[in-house]
């Protein structure tokens, strides 16, 4: 069954989901996950301190870092399960999916390529088709790869923020992996030592420069599964360091060319996220009875 909400307000989901919480179930884990419960193969819903599963594709928006936009045209998503939320903090712990892949790796065109050469926005349209002809190929091109920096167990979840359009609703340690042939396989902004810190809200930056969206709710499954369509998460509070590792050998001529062209270190403000996702989430106990009802 499927109940269709739209323009209620996401509070709704943090009520539906305390009471699927309270529900326990038992029996054996050898089955499989059928219909909208399908996404959630790898929350580790076995695991009695997971309270919730989370399936969250990021399908638009972009990433500003330093003087480079970086738009997202390749879907990524975040995935597995988290616990009740800390009753000092408020913030939930994540736990890392099943098959290791929490954060997908999804790489992303960086608009100019390595010389960083972009035509103007009005330009026609035969001009922008040859800039990135001549500048985007697999030569000149950078490929962006937005990667996890430490494990998955430091990203934190607040339910009620992203409810409530206020407040961190999704905090997470990444880095910017920049592959390109001249590059190496090495080039990062950002490490496990020193991440750069995505602190998202659905609702305005403390700037009020940028506002996202808690997202329009649908329920699935008879209620059992929420999901939060055209959710906008944003944040422009994070800083970025220096590039490392970018031109193997050379990097101590090339680190200092990547970090001048993109202009890093960036101070907070000078940086941004905007992820426009899709957020599923239903509660371990829903999830572990539809894989023993479905062997």
């Amino acid at each position: 069954m499927r109940k269709k909400h739209r323009g209620m307000k996401a509070v709704c989901a943090a009520m539906c989901l305390t009471a699927l919480a309270a529900l326990a179930f038992a029996g054996s884990a050898s089955a499989k996950l059928t219909g909208e419960f399908a996404k959630f193969a790898q929350c580790p819903y076995n695991n009695l301190e997971v309270k919730k599963c989370m399936y969250s594709p990021t399908t638009g928006g972009e990433v500003v870092l330093g003087s480079k936009k970086v738009p997202i045209t390749n879907e990524a998503y975040i995935q597995g399960g988290f616990s009740k939320p800390n009753a000092e903090t408020g913030f939930s712990k994540f736990y890392e999916a099943l098959n290791g892949i929490t954060l997908s790796k999804a790489a992303q065109s960086v608009p100019g390529g390595l010389l960083g050469i972009v035509p103007p926005e009005k330009s026609p349209t035969l001009v922008k088709l040859l800039s990135a002809f001549f500048f985007e190929n697999g030569l000149t091109g950078i490929n962006s790869t937005l990667e996890l920096a430490k494990p998955a167990s430091e990203i934190k979840v607040s339910e009620n923020h992203l409810a409530e359009e206020e407040g961190v609703a999704l905090e997470m340690p990444v880095r910017v992996h920049l592959e390109n042939p001249f590059l190496g396989k090495s080039c990062y902004v950002g490490s496990s030592s020193s991440p750069i810190w995505f602190k998202l809200t659905t609702g305005y930056t403390a700037d009020k420069k940028l506002k996202g969206f808690g997202g329009e709710l649908e329920l699935f499954e008879e209620g059992s599964v929420l999901q939060l369509k055209n959710a906008v998460l944003v944040d422009n509070t994070w800083t970025a360091p220096v590039a490392s590792g970018c031109g193997g050998i050379l990097s101590f001529l090339v680190n200092p060319i990547i970090n001048g062209q993109i202009g890093l270190p960036a101070t907070a403000g000078k940086n941004a996220s905007t992820l426009k996702n899709t957020i599923n989430i239903a509660s371990r106990a829903a999830v572990k009875l539809n894989n023993e009802e479905h062997p």
